[in-house]
């Protein structure tokens, strides 16, 4: 097909043509950062970024948390654990790289909000656009015809009071033969949105500065031991990075008691199941009287500021070590640590002083003693049946006399001499509740104490001390993050099922002196249901309409 003969092709370019683009500059590529970082795209890339961050956090222990779980990862991996702590993976939550990634967050939601807040408010103050000329051309138009003798005026003034009432900010236009008014609604979905973005904010701020103010610690109570709420009490403490110890509101909880309920049904594959632990306690703030309080799982106490739970809980046998010549050089309820459900626990107990020699003792206690086929022992039932406390005796240097702080939960004997258990052919020294037994190498005797000693025969309830312990936490921002955490929800709520639309209703003068009503909508967004309320404004505005009286008779008419 030959081409017409006006065409014209354009030049080529020559091959050492290039386009010349105007250098951006400094402030051109300040702007143009800017405008990255502030983009929604960029703000949800960070926000998915940080939960990619934080994921570390959960996988090795963190200083902040668990620094024994710091220490005992460095003897587990030592060629592993140095490396992961150069890049800060033991403290993932302060780290340079996962506070850069927060702060960028955060100033890219700010740089997000402001705009657009500045953008919807002038939106709100200015009126509706000018109605369309053809409605034909929007979604659920349709038409009406006015009852004989109505007025375009009085049609349009029914329109407008009809939208008003259903939450439609309206405007009224005027042109040759027509008169209309444009009406819009569904300005709090952007609402919604912004009060969303806002409160996000919100909670980095409440969670990333306002926590640093608030403290979390762990205590063990022994029953009818008390603990004061000092820094020095707490077995383990971790402050906020602005706490100060004089923000502690002084009061002190005494352990009274404590309760679980443990499923007894034989025939159930829940057997031995606890149903209910309660820790009985003791209150006493500045200048009261002690009151009394539960603490329960998922059900924490409140006093001073802070908020108790519990974590866990266990048996604490009474063990009293003699010297030779009877007196006592050390007696103590020592917690038990819980190794299965059954709670099958293990204890150390250590003794420095008052024998010959340095004494520790690695234990194991049996709630509800039972043998293996092989003779090895271990607890069928995790409540008082038949408790068992075996010990396996160790003498020489604890390693407690150096001034290195060493755990109360562990034994190391590599420096120690094994005295009972393992392959020194001695039995392991076994005890029931207020049984006694010689210490080899005449170094004594051991008293497993018997706390109920008025009980029946066979009967073990109460013979053994309880612990549980207790994580006291304070967050002064809990209110507001559970504000900011509300206005999240209504606000995504709100701009995900709050259509925004706009609406006109037209009145048309035709030349015979007829009224033709158009209605039209038009959707800013998802909005399935437009053509269906762009119908029902039609249906009601026609219903409603005033009819003036039929025009009198021309009297030139035959």
């Amino acid at each position: 097909m030959s081409r017409p003969s006006d065409h014209f092709d354009s030049k080529p370019a020559d091959v050492g043509d290039n386009i010349t683009q105007p250098k951006l500059g400094f402030v051109g590529w300040l702007r143009w950062f800017w405008r990255q970082l502030t983009s929604m795209r960029t703000a949800l890339f960070l926000l998915l970024l940080l939960a990619i961050a934080a994921v570390p956090g959960s996988l090795v222990p963190q200083r902040s948390s668990d620094p024994n779980g710091v220490t005992q990862y460095f003897r587990d991996n030592p060629d592993l654990a140095p490396a992961l702590d150069k890049i800060q993976a033991f403290d993932v939550y302060s780290s340079a790289w996962f506070s850069a990634i927060y702060l960028l967050l955060f100033i890219s939601l700010i740089g997000c909000v402001i705009p657009r807040t500045k953008h919807h408010l002038l939106a709100l103050r200015a009126k509706p656009p000018k109605t369309p000329v053809r409605l034909n051309r929007l979604a659920g138009f349709t038409t009406r015809r006015a009852p004989v003798g109505t007025d375009a005026s009085a049609a349009i003034d029914s329109a407008s009071a009809l939208l008003k009432s259903s939450g439609y900010r309206v405007a009224r236009f005027e042109s040759v033969g027509e008169k209309s008014v444009s009406a819009e609604r569904g300005y709090l979905r952007e609402t919604g949105n912004l009060v969303f973005h806002s409160a996000l904010v919100g909670i980095l701020i409440t969670v990333g500065f306002g926590s640093g103010f608030g403290f979390s610690g762990q205590r063990v109570l022994v029953e009818g031991q008390t603990f004061v709420n000092t820094v020095s009490s707490f077995d383990s403490f971790n402050p906020g990075r602005f706490f100060d110890d004089t923000s502690l509101e002084p009061f002190k909880l005494t352990l009274d008691d404590f309760q679980v309920k443990y499923e007894q049904k034989v025939d159930t594959k829940s057997f031995g199941m606890p149903l209910d632990f309660t820790a009985n306690v003791s209150v006493t703030d500045r200048g009261q009287e002690p009151r009394p309080g539960e603490v329960k799982v998922n059900h924490p106490l409140r006093t001073g500021g802070t908020d108790i739970y519990l974590l866990g809980n266990g048996y604490a046998p009474t063990i009293t070590v003699k010297d030779p010549a009877g007196a006592v050089v050390f007696t103590d309820s020592i917690p038990f640590l819980p190794q299965d459900a059954n709670l099958t626990s293990v204890g150390v107990v250590k003794v420095p002083d008052g024998l010959a020699e340095q004494l520790g003792m690695i234990g194991f206690f049996y709630p509800t003693q039972d043998t293996t086929a092989s003779g090895a022992y271990y607890s069928s039932f995790p409540d008082l049946q038949y408790p068992m406390l075996t010990l396996n005796v160790y003498k020489g240097d604890l390693g407690i006399n150096d001034g290195v702080p060493t755990s109360v939960y562990a034994l190391d004997t590599d420096k120690l001499t094994q005295l009972t258990g393992g392959k020194t052919g001695v039995d392991s020294i076994e005890l029931k509740p207020g049984e006694s037994q010689e210490l080899p190498n005449g170094l004594g005797s051991v008293t497993f104490d018997n706390q109920s000693p008025d009980a029946a025969v066979g009967d073990f309830s109460g013979t053994v001390l309880r612990f549980a312990s207790f994580d006291i936490h304070r967050d002064p921002t809990q209110g507001w993050v559970l504000l900011f955490a509300v206005l999240v929800l209504l606000g995504l709520l709100t701009s995900l099922f709050v259509p925004r639309r706009r609406v006109w209703v037209k009145a048309i003068t035709n030349d015979d002196g007829s009224v033709r009503l158009e209605y039209a909508g038009l959707a800013r967004g998802e909005d399935p249901t437009l053509e269906s309320a762009v119908s029902s404004i039609a249906d009601k505005h026609a219903a409603q309409l005033p009819v003036t009286e039929d025009l009198a008779p021309n009297p030139n008419q035959t």
